[in-house]
């Protein structure tokens, strides 16, 4: 099922500032990235799910792990951060490493989050003006919702 990931702003994270824009997502990949009356008429049977603030690529969290009782507890802190890929320049403790790898979090060499354009996997974070994440968006999958 296709879905589309609207909020107030959309910023692509190449520079494109999108009012009242959305994301077209289809299993983990972005199909679309436009103005979401464009997108509804493109796929009028598609799901609309709509966020407060500003929808963006979801962050790359940098530093260690956060600290937490158990490795799937703190890949669902990183999840409730807005991160869908951890910086991993050392080792790593294997269970987070089997954890990380069920739940689809990448471990990256490289700080910097993927822009939204059609064909990149769907990692995107919905946050408050304030920068409180409510919605985290990983391979495709909610993973994270502010309740």
């Amino acid at each position: 099922m296709l879905t589309l990931h609207t909020a107030p702003l959309l910023d692509a994270g190449d520079g494109t500032l999108v009012p009242g824009g959305a994301v077209a997502v289809s299993g983990d990949r972005i199909t679309a990235v436009g103005p979401l009356a464009d997108l509804r008429a493109t796929y009028p049977g598609a799901r609309v799910r709509e966020w407060p603030g500003r929808l963006a690529p979801a962050r790359v969290h940098t530093g260690p792990p956060p600290q937490a009782p158990s490795p799937r507890e703190t890949v669902h802190a990183l999840f409730a951060g807005g991160a869908t890929a951890l910086l991993v320049d050392g080792p790593l403790d294997p269970s987070l490493r089997e954890v990380a790898a069920r739940g689809a979090l990448r471990l990256v060499a490289s700080p910097s989050p993927t822009p939204l354009t059609p064909g990149s996997r769907a990692d995107l974070s919905a946050t408050t003006d304030d920068g409180t994440c409510v919605a985290t968006v990983c391979a495709g999958r909610l993973v994270y919702r502010r309740r």
